[in-house]
């Protein structure tokens, strides 16, 4: 079903300000500076979720995490590899009532529902536990979540192998007045998907977008192109690097 939400979309054309309020679980971003939300319409009814490994900021108009940050190591996504896959979403209890996505929004619904902070990168039975939550996922084609949105993530753990450690943040995009939802809910479906990664030891900073369709394709985009398009800042990169550009990802 299609439902008009001008105020919404207009929100994520018209950021204008930034309130950089302190985070609740700073660890999980360079400095422990957050990324933050440049529009007050966009903030409203806006909740950050600490978890063991990961934090996200969640949208209770949207139902469902605008940003999912985590902070990546070599050895944590050693320890990964032999971490059980627990498969059992849940209801993050923490969120408001009403303002959480439910489980039966995405039955038939013809969407996956979409890892922000992966559960492939989850290094202890706990943070995968934790993945599963309803707060860290959103609506996303099939197609697109098993086949490129997955190359991507594996390129992201290879990225860090290499590099030694990133920071990660991942999250939807909505473009245009007209957004579809899924279930009673009314859970927004994104547009595109956004993947924001910081190397500190290789001073490299990039962004990923991904259409939320069965497509075989990205786009590289800079930090600064990313924020634009988002209504996210991200004040922990450091501004010298957010209109550097690289070509692609390797093996992706």
């Amino acid at each position: 079903m299609q439902f008009r939400f001008k105020a919404f979309a207009a929100a994520l054309l018209g950021f204008v300000c930034i309130s950089a309020s302190a985070s609740d679980c700073p660890q999980f971003s360079p400095g422990g500076r957050a990324p933050v939300v440049v529009n007050s319409k966009m903030r409203a009814a806006t909740q950050e979720v600490c978890y063991s490994d990961f934090a996200l900021l969640h949208s209770g108009v949207t139902h469902g995490p605008l940003w999912s940050a985590e902070h990546l190591t070599a050895q944590g996504i050693d320890d990964a590899k032999n971490n059980t896959r627990t498969n059992r979403f849940f209801v993050e209890k923490r969120l408001p009532r009403g303002e959480s996505a439910q489980l039966a929004d995405y039955k038939k619904s013809g969407y996956d529902r979409g890892h922000m902070s992966p559960a492939g990168d989850r290094a202890s039975q706990k943070g995968m536990a934790e993945s599963f939550s309803l707060a860290n996922i959103v609506p996303q084609d099939p197609s697109n979540n098993r086949r490129i949105w997955s190359r991507i993530e594996e390129a992201v753990r290879r990225l860090t192998e290499d590099s030694g450690e990133a920071y990660v943040v991942t999250g939807p995009l909505f473009s245009g007045s007209q957004l579809q939802t899924i279930g009673e809910s009314r859970v927004f479906v994104p547009t595109q998907l956004y993947k924001v990664v910081y190397l500190p030891k290789r001073q490299i900073a990039f962004a990923v977008v991904v259409e939320n369709t069965p497509t075989n394709t990205y786009t590289m985009k800079t930090v600064r192109e990313l924020e634009a398009m988002s209504g996210l800042a991200f004040p922990g990169i450091p501004d010298g690097l957010k209109d550097k550009r690289i070509g692609g990802l390797k093996g992706v």
